[in-house]
């Protein structure tokens, strides 16, 4: 499949017209992420941030016309950064929970982490599965790591199929590979990059899917502003939408993402 060919999610209802913001108050963006979570945000050996996120949070700034600085930190500092206001944004891959609510609010999600199955390439699963229902997995053997919500997705919604379940990610996936079950079923951002990497030697395909039901799955990802700080927010949702919009999202996701998740 040709990289024009891969599905480029969106989350930005097209018929919700943002308004451009008024940014003149707007000087700076103090941007902070992680610095070893790749794809997502990493360090070069010369120290520069890269990654997914860091890439979104320059498109933002390019976008919106305002000068930002983009920091490394420890994970358990970037909710207080923030909220102590010694940063502005936290872009790291964060969750839009409940809890992380309490502390921070978010721009809507730029993007979310769907589940899939998998299954090997050359045994009937190469090409998508968009029929596969609780009827045509029924009796199949699938198998799932054990007490996550992925398994309870499973038990939920394919009651009838013959639910394997093992205590890690590893131990699934040689599963698959050594033909105990025919589909696994997980975290499709986890399985995207390891159906792209060197362990899985071009073995699998996703198979069916996406599945993002927030009660399984979460609300997705978003950008983390102090509580109350509405003109930020308004202005990364807005620009959010205007990459979409533009194209530069797609080529981003692209990049870090050539076996897409969604």
């Amino acid at each position: 499949m040709a990289a024009d060919d891969l599905p480029v999610p969106s989350f930005w209802d097209p018929q919700r017209r943002l308004e451009k913001p008024d940014t003149s108050a707007l000087r700076l963006i103090r941007f902070i992420t992680e610095d070893d979570y790749p794809p997502f945000n990493f360090a070069l050996p010369d120290g520069s941030l890269t990654g997914f996120n860091v890439e979104i949070a320059r498109a933002l700034c390019e976008e919106l016309k305002v000068a930002c600085t983009i920091q490394p930190r420890r994970w358990d500092t970037l909710v207080p950064a923030v909220a102590e206001a010694r940063a502005d944004a936290v872009i790291a891959s964060m969750a839009i929970t409940p809890e992380n609510r309490n502390q921070l609010d978010f721009t809507s999600p730029y993007y979310k982490t769907p589940a899939r199955f998998v299954g090997l390439r050359g045994t009937g699963q190469s090409t998508p599965l968009p029929e596969a229902i609780p009827e045509t997995l029924t009796g199949e053997n699938i198998g799932v790591q054990a007490n996550g919500a992925h398994e309870a997705f499973l038990h939920a919604y394919f009651p009838g199929a013959a639910i394997r379940t093992y205590p890690t990610q590893a131990a699934l996936r040689l599963a698959l590979k050594s033909r105990d079950v025919k589909l696994i079923f997980g975290d499709g951002v986890s399985l995207a990059l390891w159906l792209n990497g060197t362990d899985a030697a071009d073995c699998c395909v996703f198979a069916g899917g996406p599945y993002t039901e927030s009660r399984y799955f979460g609300d997705g990802i978003g950008i983390g502003v102090r509580k109350g700080n509405v003109d930020l927010r308004r202005a990364l949702d807005y620009a959010l939408k205007r990459l979409y919009e533009r194209g530069v999202y797609a080529d981003l996701y692209l990049k870090y993402f050539p076996v897409g998740f969604f």
